[in-house]
């Protein structure tokens, strides 16, 4: 017997004796219908859903095609009578003539919107503002008691604002032993910086944007902050930070110079214990407008009962994009093809699958479409606040976010490695595929904390993140990162994230049946899945602690 059919055979073994038991289907798993799959992103990706955001006509007619495909399929309603869970947003949109400048000894300079800033504010207020308010390198802006980790330690930021690196120290010190090392922790969460900035008093927070450690370009932080944010209706925190935003790498090396230092030595030594953070003798004024309005958004949710309906295995993916931009030059739709018309897509011709399936499994099935999930995860945080089934019952989650486009590849890429025993079974389903699972390439880039995963996750709910790896079957490993590397360049979160007849959905296509045939084990398991012992998301269901909450 060949000694990769032995190891699968072994794997298999071990995850029954754990208590897995998965009897004879009548038929066998059902494929992933192609067609309806690229029909779907079609449509969804299409111009006359307006790049689906929240609040716009492109919602309405997202939600509404989202609902009546779970319908047609036979599925139940997921909250009540309702395939719709209501999720009240507050709608805060900056004008276009927000303005930043810095001012030091040698007089001031403004930084240009959207050119070498972006900012805004999360108060549901006309205007927000700053005033001479004094300037502070605080490193990366984290308070990590276990890490022995404290960026605002001796200093007073009340009023002040601050100005924080991208990341964690453990990715940029390539120190293994700070933080998780080059994969990026909880503490490297952008959200996450605002809000301890907000506990420390500051008033501004400004964030060195970086596309080498971020894995996506300035346009795409354009594209994502600019014009309207949302924040859930009655969480808005009116005690957070007036002024928040983003600024260039080439404007904040411009401040440090302005302020007679230097970002790279810096930067350096703010990934080192014992750093202290860095008045840098500039004050910030900054003015913006804004608009507000209330929006009724929603999560969709499907379900499909299994024979024991008090357990649940949950699929989701965030149905909502970045809409229309006028101030894009030419095509101002940020239609979403990839991100993530493939994932709703996706997540309807799983639903169909999974019907199909007899006979049904012991766990009910859960579908859920999540709005709001650029860049705050409102839509899944609102459901895990507000959850339709306990969340103790939740076996796992599968997120089935950006399938992105290619051939098929010979790996797997696990997003968040390390955590839960789902990347076992995860290596037990890819192996029968032919295909090897493996940590995510780039793990500095936190995808798993910018998905709806991480909702689920700090909740104590297993979470399995996973998509194709770069090791492309035709063309070898350096062709397939080259790939992925230029869609997130050049087309992620912004305008050439089109379809067209020629989208190569053969990658797509072996995902889903991964998700699949793990969803389908997982329901017909009588086992949970469990956290590994090191993973920072280990925690009771019952009493849950975790990482930062943002």
């Amino acid at each position: 017997m060949p000694i990769e059919r032995f190891s699968v055979i072994l794997t298999l073994l071990a995850l029954c004796v754990e208590g897995c038991t998965v009897p004879p289907k009548v038929l066998p798993p059902t494929d992933i219908d192609e067609d309806a799959y690229r029909e779907d992103v079609r449509i969804l990706a299409s111009d006359d859903y307006l790049g689906r955001k929240p609040g716009t006509p492109g919602q309405d007619k997202t939600v509404s095609y989202v609902a009546e495909k779970f319908k047609a399929l036979g599925l139940k309603p997921g909250n009540g009578d309702s395939y719709l869970q209501q999720v009240p947003l507050v709608e805060i949109r900056a004008a276009p003539d927000a303005t930043l400048s810095i001012v030091g000894k040698r007089g001031a300079h403004a930084l240009v919107y959207r050119k070498d800033m972006v900012i805004w504010t999360k108060r549901a207020v006309p205007q927000a503002q700053l005033d001479a308010s004094d300037l502070v390198f605080v490193g990366y802006g984290i308070v990590a008691p276990e890490y022995s980790w404290n960026d605002y330690a001796e200093i007073d930021v009340h009023g002040k604002t601050v100005l924080i690196l991208a990341n964690d120290p453990g990715y940029a010190s390539k120190d293994p032993t700070l933080f998780k090392g080059n994969a990026m922790s909880a503490y490297g969460r952008l959200a996450y910086k605002v809000e301890e900035a907000a506990r420390h008093g500051a008033a501004g927070v400004l964030l060195i944007h970086d596309a080498a450690v971020m894995g996506y370009s300035w346009d795409a932080v354009q594209n994502t902050w600019s014009g309207a944010q949302f924040e859930l209706s009655g969480q808005g925190d009116e005690g957070g930070a007036a002024v928040e935003g983003w600024v260039t790498q080439d404007a904040a090396r411009s401040l440090f110079t302005q302020a007679g230092l230097d970002l790279g030595k810096q930067a350096a030594a703010a990934a080192h214990p014992g750093f202290k953070p860095v008045p840098l003798g500039l004050t910030v004024d900054a003015v913006v407008h804004n608009s507000i309005r209330p929006v009724n958004s929603a999560n969709v949710i499907a379900v499909l009962p299994g024979r024991k309906s008090h357990e649940f295995v949950l699929f989701t993916a965030h149905w909502d994009g970045l809409g229309t931009d006028t101030a894009l030059p030419g095509h101002a739709i940020l239609n979403g093809a990839v991100d993530n018309a493939t994932g709703v897509a996706g997540l309807l011709v799983l639903a169909q699958s999974c019907v199909r399936t007899k006979p049904i499994a012991d766990r009910s099935i859960v579908f859920l479409a999540t709005t709001a999930a650029q860049p705050d995860l409102l839509g899944s945080e609102y459901f895990v606040q507000n959850p339709t089934m306990p969340l103790r019952q939740i076996a796992a989650v599968i997120d089935v976010d950006t399938l992105l486009e290619g051939g098929r590849t010979r790996d797997v890429s696990i997003f968040g490695y390390g955590n839960t025993d789902l990347e076992e079974t995860a290596r037990a389903e890819a192996l029968l595929q032919g295909r090897e699972t493996h940590p995510e390439t780039n793990p500095e880039q936190g995808l798993y904390y910018q998905s709806d995963s991480y909702s689920f996750a700090r909740r104590g709910v297993p979470v399995l993140y996973a998509k194709a790896g770069p090791d492309d079957g035709g063309r070898g490993p350096a062709f397939g990162k080259a790939q992925i590397e230029d869609y997130y360049a050049h087309r992620f979160r912004q305008p050439g994230d089109q379809y067209s007849a020629n989208f190569d959905i053969r990658s797509a296509l072996v995902d889903l049946t991964l998700y699949y045939q793990i969803g389908d084990r997982l329901a017909r398991s009588k086992r949970f899945p469990r956290w590994y012992p090191n993973s920072e998301f280990r925690v009771s269901r019952q009493h849950p602690r975790g990482p930062p909450a943002n």
